[in-house]
């Protein structure tokens, strides 16, 4: 006998009432906590349980009874199913409260800290268009609607898009996305275009097998344009004739990069990316500094509020020249190069060898010569040897991963105890409790958040902390 389906649990006429953890709704059932993808405090659902936990339950919306006031059209025919951009629904002045709460409640709530008013949130001039960098994935299985699942003669499965949230062998083949300028959109749907007419191959990610893997596709404000695709077959006749029709296409394309990726994941750290046209590089300018962008480069993806966060981060510093500055997690140095005009000094760490060569790099551009970059892991590192050859430092930088800094690190700042740390975060919750084991010593007098993302719950923050006058450390 075939075995029932069980049932979801069903809960009517439930009240949403904040907004919570990776930009998920939040509602009340008996004192216990559930989190709504898509829904906005104000709106009254039915919602359908999928998930139970000790400490919370997770639901989806079923029917709506009321829609809250907070809601808005979303834009984009991919919404609600890309998994990109989940606040399209709620306004943009909306977004940004909720955005700042969260800082100031994980400040207080995780780091249990004594706070300054925080500023208001830096908002974003473009809510769309506004990236810079955007990664697709060729897929020879696409993401199926039901409809679609239900017609047997469905012959396309062929997708150029994004990965389905949880869903790494599912990719949703995207027609248009708003994230980036054109012609952005006109290269992808190109691209596979091409492949189609050519019948090459797309990405099997459970074979490991097909020709056409993934393409990047960047851009810089002043209009130069890179592509770089991703290969999983080093057949160089096919990729000359794939690379050659997209040139021909697309006249505004100033650097046309190719890597032949032939692993079982797709970092790209360790592989050699080929310049097939044009330029190896991207050059993008901020104020007067200028930055090269190498196809792995990382480089913040949106390049406006970019700038507004680091002229946050420099005015933190209070750099009066004769300041000797460490830059944790540096990165390639954009942060380091940006203050260094106004230091004496500026030493930069980070644990990429590649991003440390692209900081040097970048000072010799600027004609900056009062940086030094190292290589190494950070809570390796920044060691008392490091400390003395280096020069102890009157202003630290850090500027971690979503996971927050290393024990060791915090540690060894409290040891050198340098006179302000603007900790630049892209996660308030780690952040909080980062800050929260440096309290004792240091005071929150600065708290500025920044929104690098709309339409996401993303949000940067950044902290000035400064040390208490009545501690020897």
């Amino acid at each position: 006998m075939e075995k029932e389906k069980r049932q979801l649990p069903v809960v009517e006429n439930v009240e949403i009432t904040d907004a919570g953890a990776e930009g998920k709704a939040v509602a009340k059932i008996n004192d216990k906590i559930v989190f709504i993808p898509y829904g906005a405090p104000g709106d009254v659902v039915d919602i359908q349980i999928f998930r139970k936990k000790k400490n919370y339950l997770e639901a989806k919306i079923i029917n709506f009874h009321k829609y809250s006031e907070l809601r808005t059209e979303p834009i984009c025919e991919h919404y609600g199913v890309c998994g990109g951009c989940k606040w399209q629904h709620l306004s943009y002045e909306t977004q940004l409260s909720i955005k700042q709460n969260q800082v100031e409640n994980n400040l207080k709530r995780i780091g249990k800290i004594d706070l300054p008013p925080i500023s208001p949130i830096i908002a974003s001039e473009k809510t769309t268009c506004y990236r810079n960098k955007l990664e697709y994935t060729f897929s020879c299985h696409r993401w199926l609607t039901n409809d679609e699942i239900k017609n047997t003669e469905i012959e396309n499965q062929q997708a150029l898009g994004f990965h389905l949230p949880g869903r790494f062998d599912k990719i949703l083949d995207i027609n248009f996305c708003h994230l980036q300028p054109e012609p952005s959109n006109a290269i992808r749907l190109a691209a596979k275009k091409i492949a189609v007419e050519n019948n090459l191959q797309f990405f099997n990610s459970k074979t490991h097998q097909g020709f056409l893997r993934n393409i990047i596709i960047r851009n810089t404000s002043s209009g130069e344009w890179m592509v770089i695709v991703i290969f999983n077959e080093n057949n160089e006749n096919k990729i000359k004739d794939f690379l050659e029709k997209i040139k021909i296409q697309f006249s505004k394309i100033t650097s046309l990069m190719y890597v032949v990726n032939t692993k079982f994941n797709d970092d790209l750290s360790d592989q050699e990316a080929i310049c097939y046209y044009r330029k190896n590089h991207l050059t993008e300018k901020l104020e007067n500094l200028i930055f090269k962008i190498g196809p792995l480069s990382f480089f913040q993806t949106n390049t406006d509020q970019a700038l507004k966060l680091y002229q946050t981060v420099r005015d933190f510093c209070m750099l009066t020249g004769k300041e000797t500055v460490y830059d944790l997690y540096t990165g390639t140095g954009t942060i380091a190069n940006f203050v260094a005009h106004q230091a004496e000094k500026v030493v930069g760490i980070e644990y990429v060898e590649v991003s440390i060569s692209n900081a040097k790099e970048n000072s010799i551009l600027n004609n900056i010569n009062n940086t030094s970059f190292f290589a190494g892991d950070i809570a390796k590192t920044l060691n008392d040897e490091f400390i003395f050859a280096n020069g102890k430092p009157d202003v630290v930088i850090t500027d971690p991963p979503r996971s927050g800094m290393h024990p060791d690190v915090i540690a060894q700042l409290i040891k050198t105890a340098p006179s302000r740390i603007v900790y630049v975060s892209c996660n308030p919750a780690t952040q909080a409790r980062d800050i929260e084991m440096m309290k004792e010593f240091y005071i929150v007098s600065k708290v500025q958040p920044v929104d690098m993302f709309p339409h996401t719950h993303h949000v940067e923050n950044v902290v000035l902390l400064e040390k208490r006058m009545n501690k020897n450390i």
